[in-house]
């Protein structure tokens, strides 16, 4: 398993408290910006966020092909064997061309597509990536709350606005929400929503789903480079639809 490195964090974050309210409505909740971490003392000592840089890829699109098919291939393989020895420990819901996360410590799951590999980021649980495209991975944080539902938090595009800005996205960076909507999956309530981080030399399309339960407040997060949204934005989409919280 490869280990990655963040950067010290420098902007504020966001803790869930209970205090005036966000919106028109009646919700009595707000989120609070505050200096220096997103993560209680109790839960991480300190966050380091989750940056990707777009890094060297082979200059021959022919051998840049052919290390995917060889990755793609690996992990296929080990799939299968895998699946074969103990066919028990695989879930019936995992869909061609991805495989599937379930933590049932933490109480969540979903799908990545299969090439991407497990690495380690402080301040991340999970964390999978394209070894050849940086820019395309999925991550999930997670943090404890009192809070019962997200709805308490403000409405789709308040919440996600605030990760993006607070959060998701260095300041460094130019960010714009494109929507952010709500749904529900087994009388649970999910925020998903869509955005854009630019940086000087590239720009992520990326998607996000949050919700709480279990005691927690969850967001899982994934993209690509704005030049392979097209391409990737059907597997990305699939990640996020598949996010679950049990």
């Amino acid at each position: 398993m490869a280990t990655l490195r963040g950067s010290p964090p420098g902007q504020g974050a966001i803790f869930l408290s209970a205090s005036a309210n966000v919106s028109s409505s009646s919700s009595s909740y707000k989120l609070v910006l505050r200096s220096p971490s997103f993560f209680p003392a109790q839960c991480y000592k300190r966050r380091v966020p989750f940056q990707v840089r777009a890094e060297t890829s082979p200059s021959h699109p022919q051998e840049k092909s052919g290390r995917r098919q060889v990755l793609v291939a690996g992990a296929s393989g080990a799939y299968v064997f895998l699946s074969h020895a103990n066919p028990a420990s695989f879930a019936a819901e995992v869909k061609k061309g991805f495989q599937t996360v379930s933590d049932q410590r933490d109480g969540y799951s979903f799908l990545y597509p299969f090439g991407w590999q497990e690495v380690t980021i402080q301040g991340q649980d999970k964390v999978y990536k394209d070894v050849i495209e940086p820019l395309e991975s999925v991550s999930v944080n997670l943090v404890t709350t009192s809070k019962q539902d997200v709805r308490d938090l403000g409405s789709p595009q308040q919440v996600a606005e605030t990760l993006i800005k607070k959060v998701l996205a260095p300041p460094s960076q130019k960010t714009k929400l494109i929507e952010a909507s709500e749904h529900d999956v087994d009388g649970k309530a999910y925020y998903t929503f869509e955005f854009i981080a630019q940086a000087p030399n590239y720009t992520r399309h990326a998607l996000g789903a949050i919700s709480i339960g279990n005691g927690k407040f969850y967001t899982l997060t994934t993209g690509a480079n704005e030049r392979r949204w097209e391409k990737m934005k059907d597997k990305l989409h699939t990640v996020i639809d598949s996010f679950k919280i049990s």
